[in-house]
């Protein structure tokens, strides 16, 4: 039996700490514009069925500002100015694999290939970074974690920065690849970010394993 996204929603949405968020979530809507919109939150489970996750990259909460978090971890809508984490992401993809720097910043082409791109909070205060930590969302997405790492075959986790870091201890599977690197905004990128490789690096182990490797161009806008 296939394994979906909707039977561990439907499963952590039973327990106590889940109807707590919710009940948060509902109060903070009632007094603040929050992001993404309410219909973009599970983007990332959405775009990528589990059957088909072979990388994972571990985000934060989403952006903060109006018109940018679209669900997706790093991810901003195409039209929308590509943030700096972003923008040096990019930089970092066209050093490793010599892939011109996209013109714009939306990566369902990417998801859609089997890359989870997996805020570790999934909803935000507009204008207010970190402000929905602590309240179920790190509960909730450590067991979409937990479920990549009991996968039989292989997944590729791309942990950038501490707090993706610290997700290290819920993959155990022998199978799945762990690639580390600083974060890439620009406070660290210099780092370690930039020169980590984490492309072409991420291709050659779904390579080895018999996996289709993942085609880290986005389209053109039309």
């Amino acid at each position: 039996m296939t394994f979906h996204w909707d039977v561990l929603i439907a499963q952590e949405s039973k327990k106590p700490y889940f109807q707590g968020l919710q009940n948060f979530l509902s109060d903070e809507r009632s007094r603040y514009k929050l992001y993404p919109p309410e219909e973009f939150i599970f983007n990332s489970l959405r775009n990528t069925p589990y059957e088909n996750t072979r990388v994972v990259i571990l985000g934060q909460d989403p952006y903060h500002g109006m018109g940018q978090a679209n669900g997706l971890c790093f991810s901003v809508h195409a039209g929308t100015p590509i943030p700096p984490s972003l923008r040096n992401i990019f930089k970092e993809l066209h050093t490793d694999l010599g892939i011109e720097v996209s013109t714009h910043g939306d990566l369902t082409s990417w998801a859609q290939q089997g890359v989870l791109l997996l805020n570790t909070t999934l909803t935000v205060r507009a204008g207010n970074p970190a402000s929905h930590h602590g309240h179920g969302w790190e509960t909730f997405t450590d067991e979409i974690i937990k479920a990549c790492n009991a996968k039989q075959s292989r997944i590729v986790f791309l942990l950038w920065g501490a707090n993706a870091r610290k997700k290290k201890n819920l993959i155990s599977n022998p199978l799945h690849v762990i690639l580390e690197a600083p974060h890439p905004s620009p406070l660290s990128a210099y780092t370690g970010f930039f020169g980590s490789r984490p492309f072409s690096q991420s291709n050659t182990a779904l390579r080895e394993a018999h996996l289709p490797e993942i085609d880290w161009q986005l389209p053109l806008l039309e």
